[in-house]
C-alpha cells in the first residue's frame, strides 16, 4: 500500500518483515522507517509515533502486550527525556528516563493512588530512588509530554 511515490520511492505505505513485524507508515528516500508510523513487533508490542533512521526518536507511544505503556519522549529507540510509564498492575512513573530505564528526577504513584509514605518523589538511578526531592515542574512536564505524544498519534 503507497500512497505517494517520488522517484520510484514509497513516501507512505505498509511492510510487514519475515519475522512477522508490521509497520505502517511514512518512509525516507532510502527505504528506511522515516517520520510518523505505527509498528507492531512480532511478541504484539506496538510504538506509535515518530521513527528517524528505522529507529523510535521523538514523541511515541509503546504498549506492551502485558498492558503496560509508555508516552513520552525517545531517542534511539529509547525511552529518554521526559514521560509516564505505567507497569501492567497500575503502578506509574512520571518523570525523566535515559536510555531506556528511570532515570532523573520523577515521582511514583502506586495502583491506589497513594504516592507511598515518606512520598516516592525525588532523583532516581536506575530505576532506584537515591534522593528524595520535591520536583513538581519535572512532573508537569512529563505529563504534558505524554500528553502531546498521545495526541500526536492520536492525528495520525
Amino acid at each position: 500500500m503507497a500512497d505517494v511515490i517520488e522517484a520510484g520511492i514509497a513516501k507512505t505505505g505498509a511492510y510487514k518483515y519475515e519475522d512477522g513485524t508490521r509497520y505502517v507508515g511514512e518512509w525516507s528516500s532510502k527505504g528506511q522507517k522515516h517520520g510518523m508510523g505505527h509498528l507492531v513487533l512480532p511478541d504484539g508490542t506496538r510504538f506509535d509515533g515518530a521513527l528517524v533512521s528505522g529507529v523510535c526518536s521523538g514523541l511515541g507511544v509503546m504498549t506492551f502486550p502485558d498492558g503496560a505503556k509508555y508516552e513520552g519522549e525517545f531517542m534511539q529507540g529509547w525511552f529518554h527525556g521526559h514521560g509516564v510509564f505505567w507497569r501492567a498492575d497500575g503502578m506509574k512513573f512520571e518523570g525523566e528516563f535515559r536510555g531506556g530505564r528511570v532515570w532523573g528526577l520523577g515521582l511514583v504513584t502506586f495502583s491506589d493512588g497513594s504516592n507511598g509514605f515518606p512520598r516516592n518523589e525525588g532523583y532516581f538511578q536506575d530505576c532506584k530512588m537515591v534522593r528524595r526531592k520535591r520536583c513538581p515542574e519535572v512532573v508537569q512536564r512529563a505529563q504534558k509530554v505524554a500528553y502531546m505524544a498521545r495526541a500526536q498519534c492520536q492525528q495520525m
